[in-house]
């Protein structure tokens, strides 16, 4: 297994904590090992989403992912947003924080959908400065996922996976590998997903995503809302062949179904990753 850069835990196996599962969450305190939250869901609430976040967190480790930080937009940084992110990551004790390789909106207006960005020596540089600058803010790592794109820009001058790999490695930052979007917008974009794989610099691969998608024929779409599909899971073990286990967390968003099914899901990426840990000493929650 390739270390992580930092240094950071391995939780294991975890799922994102929604509130449709509040309710069985508090009460039966299920066999995973770690919950993921949305940030954007937990950072101005009150109430009873605080209250279950209170009790979770004393119960499970918590890594918070966000979908608004808009790290690649030209708007000014929003220094009102990340103070609120980390007090919330100091609040629930974080095993770390980040957000998407996109934008999110201009002017101030957030489409709230995670926008593609053009690749090339420009934006790079752009990028580079900000996730410095957030990661001076924050004082931790910024983990930032790749995310399942539709579009590609005519000023793109550089394969997806070694731009985040040079953007990784000159910003000093962490890199959430989601293996559905690499499928996906292989799919999407014609590109090979093992070639993609094997620009991963996984010394800085933190955490792994894997999800369900749609497959419309021509294209998939990234929905969140099914069983992770064969060829997602073959492209799951060749990420275990090149870097090793990581902590791995089951997005199951849409069509939210009951835990139990999320169990089920999850143990076959616990039973592939054990596979390949056959000589190391990790503990994995049950």
């Amino acid at each position: 297994m390739v270390a992580n850069r930092w240094n950071l835990s391995d939780p294991g196996f975890g799922v994102g904590l929604r509130s449709v599962h509040f309710a069985h969450v508090l009460a039966h305190e299920p066999p995973v090992g770690w919950f993921e939250i949305i940030s954007e869901n937990f950072m101005r609430s009150g109430g009873r989403p605080a209250h279950v976040l209170e009790q979770v967190a004393r119960r499970y480790p918590i890594a918070l992912h966000g979908v608004s930080l808009s790290i690649g937009s030209t708007d000014p940084l929003d220094f009102d947003y990340l103070t609120q992110l980390k007090a919330l990551a100091d609040r629930v004790r974080a095993l770390w924080l980040g957000d998407h390789v996109c934008w999110t909106g201009v002017a101030g207006r957030n489409t709230h959908d995670l926008l593609p960005l053009p690749l090339n020596r420009a934006t790079l540089a752009h990028l580079v400065d900000r996730i410095r600058r957030v990661q001076d803010f924050l004082e931790r790592p910024l983990v930032l996922e790749n995310p399942s794109t539709y579009v590609a820009f005519r000023s793109s001058t550089m394969p997806e996976a070694v731009f985040l790999r040079e953007m990784a490695e000159a910003a000093d930052c962490a890199l959430l590998l989601d293996v559905n979007n690499v499928y996906v917008s292989a799919r999407n974009h014609g590109f090979d997903p093992l070639a993609y794989l094997d620009e991963i610099p996984y010394e800085r691969v933190v955490q792994l995503h894997l999800a369900g998608h749609s497959d419309e024929g021509t294209h998939c779409i990234d929905t969140h809302g099914s069983a992770v599909t064969d060829e997602v899971w073959e492209l799951y073990r060749e990420v275990l062949e090149r870097g090793g286990s990581r902590p791995t967390l089951l997005e199951w968003d849409q069509d939210v179904p009951a835990f139990e099914v999320l169990l089920a899901e999850l143990s076959k990426a616990q039973a592939l990753a054990q596979g390949k840990r056959a000589t190391e000493k990790v503990d994995v929650r049950p």
